[in-house]
C-alpha cells in the first residue's frame, strides 16, 4: 500500500461514515509516519487499511457500513486493488496515552477528510501484544530499517493496559529486538 493508496481509503471511509474524522489502527497506520520510499518491503505489503470509525454505536454500525462498502469483494477493492475493513477503536490494544500521540493524515488539507494514524511506536506495541508471527515479522522490518528504536519500544509495552503476565511477554518480544 502507498500514502497515496491509504490517503484515498481516507477520503472514502469519511464519505461512507459521513464523519470528517478515523482513525487508522493496523499496520497501514505506519504510512501516517514515512513515506512508502522509506519503509521496508514487509511494511507496505498489506492490500488492506484498518480504518476505525471515531464515534460509533454499540453495534458498530458504522465500521459495518466501511466493510459493506469499501471491504474485501467490494467494488472498491475491485477498483482499487485495496480494501478498507472497518474496525472500532477497541481492535487493538493501545499503550495509555496514544491519543496524544497520533499522526494526522489530511488528503485534502486543512478543513477536508483526515485519519488520526497510530504513532510508529505505539502500532508497534499493539504488534507485539498482538504476538502473531506476521506482527513480529512486521515490528522486526521497521527495527531492522532504523525506523524503531527498540529501547523506546520497550517503554511503550511498558504502558499496555493489560495483566502483568500480558504484559511482561509483550515487554520480552520488545526486548528481543535489543542491540545484543
Amino acid at each position: 500500500m502507498t500514502r497515496e493508496e491509504l490517503e484515498e481509503a481516507i477520503r472514502n471511509a469519511t464519505r461512507v461514515i459521513q464523519q470528517r474524522e478515523v482513525l487508522i489502527i493496523g499496520s497501514q497506520a505506519i504510512l501516517g509516519s514515512y513515506d512508502e520510499a522509506q519503509l521496508p518491503e514487509r511494511a507496505t505489503l498489506s492490500e488492506e487499511v484498518d480504518i476505525a470509525p471515531i464515534t460509533d454505536d454499540e453495534d458498530y454500525t458504522l465500521a459495518t457500513l466501511i466493510d459493506a462498502e469499501l471491504g474485501e469483494w467490494s467494488q472498491f477493492h475491485e477498483d482499487h486493488g485495496f480494501y478498507v475493513q472497518g474496525v472500532n477503536v477497541t481492535t487493538a490494544v493501545l499503550p495509555n496515552g496514544w491519543e496524544a500521540r497520533t499522526v494526522q493524515v489530511a488528503p485534502d488539507g486543512p478543513g477536508g477528510a483526515f485519519a488520526r494514524c497510530l504513532d510508529s511506536h505505539d502500532l508497534c506495541a499493539a504488534k507485539l501484544v498482538r504476538g502473531e508471527g506476521k506482527d513480529l515479522e512486521f515490528v522486526g522490518a521497521l527495527v531492522e530499517a532504523g525506523l524503531i528504536d527498540p529501547a523506546s519500544l520497550v517503554r511503550v509495552c511498558k504502558k499496555l493496559p493489560v495483566g502483568e503476565a500480558r504484559r511482561n511477554i509483550t515487554i520480552k518480544r520488545a526486548q528481543a529486538f535489543l542491540p545484543k
